[in-house]
Protein backbone atom coordinates (compact mmCIF):
# COMPACT_ATOMS: atom_id res chain seq x y z
CA UNK A 1 0.00 0.00 0.00
CA UNK A 2 1.71 3.24 -1.04
CA UNK A 3 1.72 6.19 1.28
CA UNK A 4 -0.28 8.94 -0.34
CA UNK A 5 -0.91 12.62 0.35
CA UNK A 6 -4.26 14.29 -0.25
CA UNK A 7 -6.15 16.52 -2.66
CA UNK A 8 -8.78 14.48 -4.39
CA UNK A 9 -8.85 11.37 -2.27
CA UNK A 10 -9.81 7.96 -3.65
CA UNK A 11 -9.87 5.61 -0.66
CA UNK A 12 -9.18 2.01 -1.49
CA UNK A 13 -10.65 -0.98 0.35
CA UNK A 14 -7.92 -3.55 0.15
CA UNK A 15 -8.02 -6.99 1.74
CA UNK A 16 -5.66 -5.86 4.50
CA UNK A 17 -7.13 -2.45 5.17
CA UNK A 18 -8.24 0.96 3.99
CA UNK A 19 -5.99 2.72 1.47
CA UNK A 20 -5.81 5.87 -0.69
CA UNK A 21 -4.51 6.98 -4.04
CA UNK A 22 -4.41 10.73 -3.94
CA UNK A 23 -3.50 13.82 -5.91
CA UNK A 24 -1.19 15.89 -3.76
CA UNK A 25 -1.09 19.62 -3.40
CA UNK A 26 2.16 21.02 -4.66
CA UNK A 27 4.44 22.40 -1.97
CA UNK A 28 3.69 25.91 -3.23
CA UNK A 29 -0.07 25.30 -3.04
CA UNK A 30 0.22 23.80 0.42
CA UNK A 31 2.26 26.74 1.71
CA UNK A 32 -0.30 29.14 0.25
CA UNK A 33 -3.09 27.33 2.12
CA UNK A 34 -1.18 27.43 5.40
CA UNK A 35 -0.49 31.15 4.99
CA UNK A 36 -4.16 31.81 4.17
CA UNK A 37 -5.48 30.12 7.31
CA UNK A 38 -2.74 31.12 9.75
CA UNK A 39 -4.17 32.70 12.87
CA UNK A 40 -7.73 32.75 11.58
CA UNK A 41 -9.43 30.80 14.38
CA UNK A 42 -8.63 29.72 17.91
CA UNK A 43 -9.60 26.21 18.99
CA UNK A 44 -13.37 25.71 19.29
CA UNK A 45 -14.00 29.33 18.33
CA UNK A 46 -17.64 28.64 17.49
CA UNK A 47 -20.09 26.76 19.64
CA UNK A 48 -20.49 23.03 19.23
CA UNK A 49 -23.29 22.28 16.80
CA UNK A 50 -23.73 25.90 15.71
CA UNK A 51 -22.87 25.51 12.00
CA UNK A 52 -25.41 23.73 9.81
CA UNK A 53 -24.17 22.13 6.58
CA UNK A 54 -26.79 21.22 4.00
CA UNK A 55 -26.21 17.84 2.33
CA UNK A 56 -27.37 17.12 -1.22
CA UNK A 57 -27.35 13.35 -1.64
CA UNK A 58 -26.88 12.00 -5.18
CA UNK A 59 -27.49 8.26 -5.56
CA UNK A 60 -25.92 6.90 -8.73
CA UNK A 61 -27.33 3.47 -9.54
CA UNK A 62 -27.37 0.81 -12.23
CA UNK A 63 -31.08 0.16 -11.67
CA UNK A 64 -33.56 -0.15 -8.86
CA UNK A 65 -32.81 -2.26 -5.79
CA UNK A 66 -29.90 -2.20 -3.37
CA UNK A 67 -27.84 -4.66 -5.44
CA UNK A 68 -27.76 -2.00 -8.14
CA UNK A 69 -26.52 0.73 -5.80
CA UNK A 70 -29.98 2.11 -5.08
CA UNK A 71 -29.36 2.86 -1.40
CA UNK A 72 -32.47 3.34 0.69
CA UNK A 73 -33.74 6.52 2.32
CA UNK A 74 -33.18 4.75 5.64
CA UNK A 75 -29.49 4.20 4.83
CA UNK A 76 -29.12 7.84 3.85
CA UNK A 77 -30.68 8.95 7.15
CA UNK A 78 -28.39 6.55 9.02
CA UNK A 79 -25.35 7.93 7.18
CA UNK A 80 -26.26 11.48 8.14
CA UNK A 81 -26.70 10.31 11.75
CA UNK A 82 -23.26 8.64 11.72
CA UNK A 83 -21.68 11.85 10.46
CA UNK A 84 -23.43 13.93 13.10
CA UNK A 85 -22.22 11.57 15.82
CA UNK A 86 -18.66 11.62 14.50
CA UNK A 87 -18.65 15.44 14.36
CA UNK A 88 -20.49 15.81 17.70
CA UNK A 89 -17.56 17.64 19.34
CA UNK A 90 -17.27 20.13 16.46
CA UNK A 91 -19.35 23.12 15.36
CA UNK A 92 -20.71 21.16 12.39
CA UNK A 93 -24.08 19.50 11.98
CA UNK A 94 -25.34 17.94 8.75
CA UNK A 95 -28.90 18.26 7.49
CA UNK A 96 -30.24 16.42 4.45
CA UNK A 97 -31.37 19.06 1.95
CA UNK A 98 -32.41 16.73 -0.86
CA UNK A 99 -31.95 13.36 -2.51
CA UNK A 100 -31.90 12.51 -6.20
CA UNK A 101 -31.43 9.16 -7.92
CA UNK A 102 -29.79 8.77 -11.32
CA UNK A 103 -29.57 5.60 -13.39
CA UNK A 104 -26.36 5.82 -15.40
CA UNK A 105 -24.07 2.84 -15.93
CA UNK A 106 -21.03 4.98 -16.75
CA UNK A 107 -21.32 7.17 -13.67
CA UNK A 108 -22.15 4.09 -11.59
CA UNK A 109 -18.61 2.74 -11.98
CA UNK A 110 -16.80 6.08 -12.24
CA UNK A 111 -13.44 6.34 -10.51
CA UNK A 112 -12.79 9.89 -11.69
CA UNK A 113 -11.89 11.49 -14.98
CA UNK A 114 -14.42 12.63 -17.58
CA UNK A 115 -17.26 10.54 -16.12
CA UNK A 116 -16.87 12.20 -12.72
CA UNK A 117 -16.74 15.63 -14.37
CA UNK A 118 -19.95 14.95 -16.28
CA UNK A 119 -21.71 13.50 -13.24
CA UNK A 120 -20.91 16.42 -10.99
CA UNK A 121 -21.58 19.04 -13.63
CA UNK A 122 -25.07 17.60 -14.12
CA UNK A 123 -26.00 17.04 -10.49
CA UNK A 124 -24.15 19.41 -8.17
CA UNK A 125 -26.27 21.86 -6.17
CA UNK A 126 -25.68 24.76 -3.82
CA UNK A 127 -22.58 26.75 -2.97
CA UNK A 128 -19.15 26.18 -1.41
CA UNK A 129 -20.91 25.86 1.94
CA UNK A 130 -23.06 22.91 0.84
CA UNK A 131 -21.92 19.27 0.84
CA UNK A 132 -22.65 17.32 -2.33
CA UNK A 133 -22.50 13.63 -1.48
CA UNK A 134 -22.37 11.08 -4.32
CA UNK A 135 -22.66 7.29 -3.98
CA UNK A 136 -21.79 4.81 -6.70
CA UNK A 137 -20.08 1.46 -7.26
CA UNK A 138 -16.61 2.76 -8.11
CA UNK A 139 -14.25 0.11 -9.40
CA UNK A 140 -10.80 -1.01 -8.38
CA UNK A 141 -11.71 -1.70 -4.75
CA UNK A 142 -12.08 2.03 -4.05
CA UNK A 143 -14.06 3.36 -1.08
CA UNK A 144 -14.25 7.06 -1.90
CA UNK A 145 -12.60 10.40 -2.53
CA UNK A 146 -13.10 14.08 -1.74
CA UNK A 147 -12.06 17.60 -2.69
CA UNK A 148 -10.44 20.17 -0.43
CA UNK A 149 -11.93 23.59 0.46
CA UNK A 150 -9.03 25.34 -1.28
CA UNK A 151 -9.95 23.67 -4.58
CA UNK A 152 -13.46 25.14 -4.76
CA UNK A 153 -12.56 28.46 -6.35
CA UNK A 154 -10.77 26.88 -9.33
CA UNK A 155 -13.19 23.94 -9.82
CA UNK A 156 -16.53 24.61 -8.13
CA UNK A 157 -18.53 22.00 -10.02
CA UNK A 158 -16.15 19.25 -8.87
CA UNK A 159 -16.59 20.02 -5.18
CA UNK A 160 -17.90 17.26 -2.92
CA UNK A 161 -17.34 13.67 -1.82
CA UNK A 162 -17.88 10.38 -3.66
CA UNK A 163 -18.40 7.25 -1.57
CA UNK A 164 -18.86 3.56 -2.36
CA UNK A 165 -22.56 2.82 -1.87
CA UNK A 166 -21.88 -0.38 0.11
CA UNK A 167 -19.81 1.56 2.69
CA UNK A 168 -22.97 3.22 4.01
CA UNK A 169 -24.39 1.83 7.28
CA UNK A 170 -25.77 -1.65 6.66
CA UNK A 171 -23.82 -2.08 3.43
CA UNK A 172 -21.71 -5.06 2.43
CA UNK A 173 -18.21 -3.50 2.40
CA UNK A 174 -17.18 -4.89 5.82
CA UNK A 175 -15.12 -3.87 7.76
CA UNK A 176 -15.84 -0.52 6.11
CA UNK A 177 -19.65 -0.57 6.28
CA UNK A 178 -20.44 1.50 9.38
CA UNK A 179 -20.46 4.82 7.55
CA UNK A 180 -17.00 6.08 8.52
CA UNK A 181 -15.76 6.27 4.95
CA UNK A 182 -18.09 9.25 4.66
CA UNK A 183 -16.75 10.73 7.91
CA UNK A 184 -13.18 10.39 6.60
CA UNK A 185 -14.02 11.98 3.25
CA UNK A 186 -16.00 14.80 4.83
CA UNK A 187 -12.96 15.43 7.01
CA UNK A 188 -10.99 16.07 3.81
CA UNK A 189 -13.85 18.22 2.46
CA UNK A 190 -13.53 20.34 5.60
CA UNK A 191 -9.76 20.64 5.15
CA UNK A 192 -8.02 17.81 7.01
CA UNK A 193 -5.06 15.80 5.77
CA UNK A 194 -4.42 12.16 6.66
CA UNK A 195 -2.84 11.61 10.06
CA UNK A 196 0.10 9.91 8.34
CA UNK A 197 0.71 12.82 5.95
CA UNK A 198 4.47 13.24 5.55
CA UNK A 199 5.36 10.28 7.76
CA UNK A 200 7.57 10.93 10.79
CA UNK A 201 9.18 14.16 9.57
CA UNK A 202 8.21 17.65 8.45
CA UNK A 203 4.90 19.36 9.12
CA UNK A 204 2.87 16.17 8.78
CA UNK A 205 -0.87 16.82 8.80
CA UNK A 206 -0.33 20.39 10.08
CA UNK A 207 -2.12 19.51 13.33
CA UNK A 208 -0.06 19.55 16.53
CA UNK A 209 -2.11 17.12 18.62
CA UNK A 210 -2.20 14.19 16.18
CA UNK A 211 0.97 12.14 16.73
CA UNK A 212 2.92 11.52 13.56
CA UNK A 213 2.85 8.04 12.07
CA UNK A 214 5.05 6.57 9.41
CA UNK A 215 2.34 4.86 7.39
CA UNK A 216 -1.42 4.23 7.35
CA UNK A 217 -2.88 1.88 9.93
CA UNK A 218 -5.07 -1.06 8.94
CA UNK A 219 -7.39 -3.04 11.14
CA UNK A 220 -7.25 -1.66 14.69
CA UNK A 221 -3.63 -2.15 15.84
CA UNK A 222 -3.81 -0.95 19.45
CA UNK A 223 -0.42 0.25 20.69
CA UNK A 224 1.02 0.81 17.22
CA UNK A 225 3.98 3.22 17.35
CA UNK A 226 5.70 3.89 14.04
CA UNK A 227 7.33 7.24 14.93
CA UNK A 228 9.25 6.63 18.14
CA UNK A 229 9.36 10.25 19.35
CA UNK A 230 5.76 11.17 18.58
CA UNK A 231 3.63 9.00 20.85
CA UNK A 232 1.37 6.12 19.88
CA UNK A 233 -0.11 6.27 16.41
CA UNK A 234 -3.58 7.90 16.25
CA UNK A 235 -5.29 4.75 14.99
CA UNK A 236 -8.68 5.82 16.39
CA UNK A 237 -8.63 9.03 14.38
CA UNK A 238 -11.12 9.40 11.56
CA UNK A 239 -8.31 10.55 9.27
CA UNK A 240 -6.28 7.33 9.52
CA UNK A 241 -7.10 4.15 7.53
CA UNK A 242 -8.25 1.94 10.40
CA UNK A 243 -11.40 -0.19 10.23
CA UNK A 244 -14.66 1.68 10.72
CA UNK A 245 -15.20 0.20 14.18
CA UNK A 246 -11.81 1.54 15.31
CA UNK A 247 -12.51 5.16 14.29
CA UNK A 248 -13.82 7.30 17.16
CA UNK A 249 -12.27 10.78 17.27
CA UNK A 250 -11.22 14.11 15.89
CA UNK A 251 -8.77 16.11 18.00
CA UNK A 252 -9.12 19.70 19.17
CA UNK A 253 -6.37 20.66 16.75
CA UNK A 254 -8.24 19.08 13.87
CA UNK A 255 -11.37 21.02 14.78
CA UNK A 256 -9.30 24.19 14.86
CA UNK A 257 -7.94 23.42 11.40
CA UNK A 258 -11.38 22.63 9.99
CA UNK A 259 -12.68 25.93 11.33
CA UNK A 260 -9.81 27.86 9.76
CA UNK A 261 -10.32 26.11 6.42
CA UNK A 262 -14.09 26.42 6.13
CA UNK A 263 -14.16 30.05 7.26
CA UNK A 264 -11.42 30.90 4.76
CA UNK A 265 -12.61 28.87 1.78
CA UNK A 266 -16.24 27.83 2.29
CA UNK A 267 -17.80 30.90 3.88
CA UNK A 268 -19.33 28.79 6.65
Amino acid sequence: MPEAPVEETPVQAEAHGRGCETKDLSETERQAVEEAIAGRVSAQARAIGSVNIKVYFHVIRKGTGISNGDVTDTQIAQQIAVMNKAFASTPYRFTLAGTDRTTNSTWYTSTGGSSETAMKKALRKGTAADLNFYTNNMGGGLLGWATFPSSYKSAPTQDGVVVLFSSLPGGTAAPFNLGQTATHEVGHWLGLYHTFQGGCTGSGDSVSDTPAEASPASGCPVGRDTCSTAGLDPIENYMDYSDDACMTKFTTGQVDRMESMVITYRGL
